[in-house]
């Protein structure tokens, strides 16, 4: 009998599988790779706009949420796909209304940069 792992080793490796996944998704996805390349620019203007503390915090959370959604997008592409590999109506409405709350995430962000950015930039 295999001796149980420890809570502490259990958090590691679900760390660890995380990890994966991010890196999974970040190597094989367009769509988060537009996101990175996005979230690094904004990230580079905040310190070129020497943006306040508040400001970072509301940057780092739209960066967050815009990917992390992206990030459930995919996922469930994937399982829609697994399911159901030809086309079915029921399952493009599915993938629309995944890929729709990634667009409203976005929009988002993108009105919480323009009150970040705009005022610096006149």
């Amino acid at each position: 009998m295999s001796k149980k792992e420890s809570f502490v080793q259990n958090r590691i490796k679900s760390i660890g599988f995380a990890y994966k996944g991010a890196l999974y998704l970040i190597k094989t996805e367009a769509s988060i790779k537009v996101q990175l390349f996005v979230a690094i620019s904004v990230t580079l203007a905040g310190f070129y706009f020497n943006i306040t503390n508040t400001e970072w915090l509301f940057q780092i959370t739209f960066i967050g949420l815009v990917m992390t959604a992206e990030g459930i997008n995919t996922a469930i592409e994937y399982i829609a796909d697994f399911i159901h590999p030809e086309y079915h109506k029921t399952i493009g409405h599915i993938k629309d209304i995944s890929a729709g709350a990634v667009f409203i995430a976005a929009m988002a962000a993108v009105a919480g940069a323009l009150v970040i950015y705009i005022p610096k930039l006149f």
